[in-house]
């Protein structure tokens, strides 16, 4: 074969980018999509810092109102099961308007609970109602989001829904000893009915979809978890939020010696991450020129790392922990979009069943985050970051496992064979601008040539 073979492009791609198509505006839609999911999601952390109220006033232990941040948070995984599916047959406005309505009255419910009892039952329902907000509302910006600027929104989205984690855990600090426990739920259930009813007007009407090809989500997940390189991609999601919440369960429950019991202290403390969310649009879109999984990799092991150095800091003051606090939630909120890129880069078609599965998969990890800070809690808050950070460097190899299955599947035998100078011989693709090394719908084959394994 010559030494450049003529260049044959891929099949384009189905689906929006393939046709001519009416993008929402990004600004009007994106605003009130994010500050949602703010509300919504940040409902899974907003008893973390009433979990002394609750244990005072119920008469019950610690580790039984933890359960009160684990029952929404496995309902709120499960829902993702059945809002996915839901979202792809009904349309993404109908079933997140539905869900937005939905979770804003769960949300009040909860504010009347009189017992542990009545509290995680009507948290259960709060969490399984709000998740047919998440899936819906990234499906209507993966399609309605012109694609130049998709990435900076789904990034923006995502790290929203994870920065609602410190906003809404500030919220609560403020509001309880002023207006009691109850504020945060009937608070955020007025806000939740606001911003549906601005939504309403913003979001773009759902297309006919009468005819269109649908995938089986079932099927589409099953295809997921039988390809190793995504079944592992899964298992890296469910450590990145269990660590988050073990860290600042156990900043509540344990803090750091001297400033557990300071409302002013944890407050300074939980806000210190904020700025680390605001930059990750920023940084993500620096690092586009990395694969996705190389991103997840590096992103999990910068947060393993600084929940080793908060275990360190522990004794050093608020500042010193603040400041190890602020990279470790810098490395979540970038690992969260790339196994949002690298699942779906895989999944075809089937991106909403994908999306779903990870979704489910990163909250059930959320779940379990204040169960693992309660399993060594006695060990105070160097113990709950040491386990943490180890839980994060075991999800940072297990991304690494997943980039090197990627890499031998991109130069899989059927195209490879030894070359000279103990090269490979095989396809050369292009790499894109969005980052991807694997040859993806978009990629063109430009030559045939003695290569060397991709790095």
């Amino acid at each position: 074969m010559s030494q450049e073979a003529q260049v044959r492009p891929v099949a384009r791609p189905s689906g929006d980018e393939g046709r001519d198509q009416h993008w929402a505006p990004t600004g009007r839609t994106l605003v009130p999509l994010a500050s949602a999911g703010v509300f919504v999601v940040g409902q899974l952390y907003v008893v973390i810092p009433l979990l002394g109220e609750f244990a005072a006033g119920w008469q019950s232990g610690s580790a039984e109102t933890a359960w009160m941040v684990t029952a929404f948070g496995f309902a709120y995984a499960f829902g993702f099961l059945f809002s996915g599916p839901a979202a792809d047959r009904f349309g993404r406005r109908r079933v997140l308007l539905i869900g937005l309505v939905a979770s804003a009255l769960a949300t009040a419910a909860v504010g009347f609970a009189d017992g542990l009892a009545s509290g995680l039952t009507l948290r259960a329902v709060q969490g399984f109602t709000s998740a047919f907000f998440a899936p819906a509302a990234l499906a209507y910006a993966a399609e309605r989001i012109a694609p130049p600027r998709r990435p900076i929104a789904l990034t923006t989205m995502t790290s929203g829904f994870i920065a609602s984690a410190i906003i809404a855990q500030a919220a609560a600090t403020l509001l309880l000893p002023e207006l009691g426990w109850q504020s945060p739920f009937f608070g955020g259930a007025v806000c939740v009915l606001a911003l549906a009813a601005i939504l309403f007007f913003v979001l773009e009407p759902d297309p006919d979809r009468k005819g269109a090809a649908r995938v089986n989500p079932l099927g589409a997940m099953a295809h997921m978890l039988r390809r190793r390189d995504t079944l592992l991609l899964y298992l890296a999601t469910a450590t990145v939020l269990s660590g988050f919440v073990a860290v600042y369960t156990g900043l509540e429950t344990v803090g750091p010696d001297g400033l557990s019991g300071n409302p002013r202290a944890m407050l300074a403390l939980r806000a210190s991450a904020l700025p680390a969310f605001l930059a990750a649009p920023w940084i993500a879109g620096r690092l586009r020129r990395f694969a996705p999984t190389t991103r997840v990799v590096g992103a999990l092991a910068v947060a393993a790392v600084s929940a080793f150095a908060a275990a360190a800091a522990s004794g050093l003051g608020v500042w010193a922990i603040a400041v190890c606090l602020l990279v470790f939630v810098a490395g979540i909120a970038l690992a969260a979009p790339g196994l949002i890129e690298a699942v779906g880069s895989a999944a075809g078609p089937a991106r909403a069943a994908a999306t779903a599965l990870y979704t489910f998969t990163l909250f059930v990890g959320a779940s379990l985050g204040p169960q693992l800070a309660a399993a060594v809690d006695g060990a105070g808050f160097i113990g709950v970051c040491l386990a943490a950070g180890t839980l994060l460097a075991v999800g940072a190899m297990i991304a690494l496992a997943a980039r090197n299955t990627r890499k031998q599947h991109a130069l899989g035998p059927q195209h490879a064979r030894p070359g000279d100078r103990g090269g490979l011989r095989g396809t050369v693709i292009r790499r894109q601008p969005d980052g991807y090394r694997l040859g993806g719908p978009h990629a063109t084959v430009v030559a045939d040539r003695d290569c060397r394994p991709l790095g």
